[in-house]
C-alpha cells in the first residue's frame, strides 16, 4: 500500500473515539445465525476491529488484519472491554502470504485495491477458505459516488454484481443484494449509501 494512503489512515484512526464506531457492520450482524458455532474466522481490513470483536463474541477464533497498527491498537482494546479476545496482525494483504483453513471470512468494505490487483485478493480469499467455510462481503456499488456517504471515490473501486458472480459465482446458496440502504457507522461511513452484499459458502 503506497505511504499516502497509509499516511491517511493512520492519521483518521488516531483520532480519538472509533472512526466506524463500535457496533458490528449491520449485514455482518445480520448474518449472525449462519455464522458456525465454532471455528476460525478472518476479519479483512478490519480496522478498529468491531466486526472482528463481534465474530469473537459470537464464539469464534479471530484473525483480524489490517495495515494500520493504531487501529489495531484500538481493536485489542475494544475486544477486551467486551471481554473477548482476537489475534491481530499487521499486513498489506497483496504480499501476505494468507493462511488458510478458514471457516468463515468476512470482507467489510475493504475496497482500495486496484481494479487489477483485485483478481488476485478474490483468489486469496476463495484458498484461504476451507471447503464448506462461509464468505461475508460487503461493498459499495458504482452509485456510491451519488450518495457521497463513505468509501472510495473512484469507481473501479466499487462493486457490481458481475464483479461478484465472476469471483465466487460457484459457491454454494450464493445470494448477492444488492440495495440502498441508510447505515450509520461512526463519521467514517453515515447515511443513504448503495450498497452489495454477499453471502456464499465454499464448494466441498
Amino acid at each position: 500500500m503506497a505511504s499516502e494512503h497509509f499516511d491517511m489512515w493512520e492519521s483518521r484512526f488516531s483520532a480519538d473515539g472509533y472512526l466506524f464506531g463500535t457496533a458490528p457492520n449491520a449485514f455482518l450482524a445480520s448474518c449472525r445465525d449462519l455464522l458456525p458455532k465454532q471455528g476460525c474466522a478472518l476479519a479483512i481490513a478490519d480496522g478498529e476491529g468491531r466486526n472482528g470483536v463481534f465474530l469473537a463474541e459470537c464464539g469464534l477464533s479471530v484473525l483480524s488484519v489490517d495495515f494500520s497498527p493504531t487501529a489495531q491498537a484500538k481493536a485489542h482494546k475494544l475486544a477486551a472491554e467486551r471481554g473477548v479476545t482476537i489475534e491481530t496482525r499487521t499486513v498489506d494483504l497483496l504480499s501476505w502470504q494468507w493462511p488458510n483453513g478458514f471457516d468463515v471470512i468476512a470482507g467489510i468494505f475493504f475496497q482500495f485495491v486496484e481494479p487489477e490487483q483485485r483478481p488476485q485478493i478474490f483468489q486469496q480469499i476463495r484458498d484461504a477458505l476451507k471447503p464448506g467455510g462461509l464468505l461475508l462481503i460487503e461493498g459499495y456499488r458504482p452509485k456510491q459516488l451519488v450518495y457521497k456517504t463513505g468509501g472510495p471515490s473512484r469507481a473501479e473501486n466499487l462493486y457490481t454484481r458481475k464483479l461478484l458472480e465472476q469471483a465466487f459465482g460457484d459457491f454454494d446458496n450464493l445470494s448477492i443484494r444488492e440495495h440502498d440502504s441508510e447505515i450509520v457507522e461512526g463519521a467514517g461511513h453515515a447515511g443513504l449509501s448503495a450498497l452489495i452484499d454477499l453471502i456464499g459458502w465454499k464448494p466441498k
